[in-house]
């Protein structure tokens, strides 16, 4: 190497075009740039009709009349388009609403077919008979860069279509062909989903007002089932009691019967007035279980009170049928009488009835006064009698009763039953007639009280 040589020579550094620093690539073509930002604008343009492809066909669940309305308006968006019409072909997708619609200027919709240009309303005609893509290829140059035919397929038929008309400076491309074929594409598969999901709406609205007459029908196939039981019990009941009539009247009246007229027939043979007198009170003792019997077999053959009879009409009857003459009884009602359950009311009535047959039996008492109050929180039911009952020793034989269980004074722990049942109370104490009073306290259901 000769010394003219060394040191070598450089190469000074190339400068980069600038084309290359903007985009990183290197090209010599000296067009590229603009082929580049035309790419790049129909890419963005791509972009942007996807996502308004993606916001029309989301409303898919809003019915197909929404999701009609924004197809229409993304493909109107996309083309920057004076006219926009789509139609369903006759005989197609018959769910769809609307059967078309035809968007113009300004976005406005034209409602009335007949109101639209003669030439779109001939385009939606041809969809409407099946012949959508007529007439396509028979448009000049100027006007088909203009004018837009897609047809709308769905398992290899047409169904429908989209024309549109841009205006004069906004020419149509491949990209806008291939946008709209997806947006066709896509809304065939979209209005089908809506029939699905009105088709599947109405099957579950038919199935839930099927389901709820079920329920409504199984709720009174219950309700009838509890009827026939309780009435299948209310026969059992009436059946035995009855059958206990009748026994009582066949037998033990009978024998009560022959009881007395042996004790008249030998009453009139004796001479002695000591025996004559305590036979005068055998015959009125079997004369008063004679009344009683009588009143307990018409208790026994009738019902617990008639579906339509209150508390104070069933006191009145159990006082006007069911007493012996010499007991005069009175009932009194204090207060707005309120609708009790049956149960409590048949619960008070027979304790009244007991109160009652104890004062006929055992009070020898010529007067007995029934008052039932109402109050709103309670019901207060009294049987006062003149007789010779006294509280305290009716308290011992209810707790003798109670401590060793046997076959006296079952009546008074039977009254006591009842009332507990009812989440009441039972008192005896002093009348103000001179005899003996009873008294039951019973809540009102529903007012505030456990029912």
């Amino acid at each position: 190497m000769t010394a003219s040589t060394w040191p070598p020579r450089r190469t000074p550094p190339r400068t980069r075009p600038d084309l290359e620093a903007l985009t990183g690539l290197r090209s010599g073509k000296p067009h590229y740039y603009p082929e580049y930002r035309v790419a790049a604008e129909r890419m963005r343009r791509v972009i942007h009709a996807l996502e308004r492809i993606s916001a029309a066909l989301i409303r898919t669940m809003e019915g197909s009349e929404a999701l009609v309305r924004a197809v229409v308006e993304a493909a109107a968006n996309h083309l920057s388009a004076e006219w926009v019409a789509f139609a369903i072909v006759d005989g197609e997708l018959p769910d769809a609403r609307p059967r078309y619609l035809v968007r113009g200027p300004d976005g406005a919709e034209w409602p009335d077919l007949a109101t639209v240009p003669v030439r779109i309303r001939d385009h939606v005609r041809h969809v409407h008979d099946g012949s959508v893509e007529s007439g396509e290829h028979h448009h000049p140059a100027e006007v088909t860069r203009r004018h837009l035919h897609v047809p709308v397929r769905l398992d290899g038929r047409v169904v429908g279509g989209f024309i549109a008309w841009t205006p004069e400076e906004r020419e149509i491309d491949d990209t806008d062909q291939s946008v709209l074929r997806i947006l066709a594409g896509q809304t065939a598969a979209a209005l089908q989903n809506c029939a699905l999901h009105d088709h599947s709406a109405r099957l579950y609205a038919h199935a839930t007002r099927q389901a709820d007459d079920l329920k409504a029908r199984n709720d009174q196939l219950v309700a009838t089932q509890a009827e026939l039981g309780a009435a299948r019990q209310r026969e059992v009941l009436d059946v035995e009691r009855h059958r206990i009539a009748r026994e009582l009247h066949d037998s033990v009246t009978q024998y009560a019967l022959s009881a007395g007229m042996h004790i008249e027939l030998v009453r009139s043979e004796i001479d002695d007035e000591r025996l004559r007198g305590q036979l005068d009170t055998a015959k009125d003792l079997t004369r008063r279980a004679v009344e009683q019997l009588r009143s307990a077999i018409y208790a026994l053959n009738e019902r617990d009170g008639c579906a339509d009879e209150d508390l104070p009409s069933m006191l009145r009857r159990l006082s006007g049928v069911h007493m012996p003459d010499e007991l005069r009884v009175e009932v009194r009602i204090g207060g707005k009488p309120l609708a009790l359950p049956a149960d409590c009311e048949q619960s008070l009535f027979r304790i009244a009835g007991e109160a009652l047959f104890n004062t006929a039996v055992h009070a020898d008492a010529s007067r007995a006064v029934v008052r039932l109050a109402y109050t709103c929180r309670q019901v207060r039911l009294t049987i006062s009698d003149d007789g010779r009952g006294s509280p305290d020793a009716v308290r011992r034989s209810l707790r003798a009763s109670v401590a060793t269980p046997s076959g006296e004074h079952r009546g008074l722990v039977n009254m006591q039953t009842r009332a507990r049942e009812l989440g009441g109370s039972l008192t005896f104490r002093r009348a103000r007639l001179g005899g003996l009073q009873v008294q039951v306290e019973v809540p009102v259901p529903g007012e505030g009280n456990p029912s």
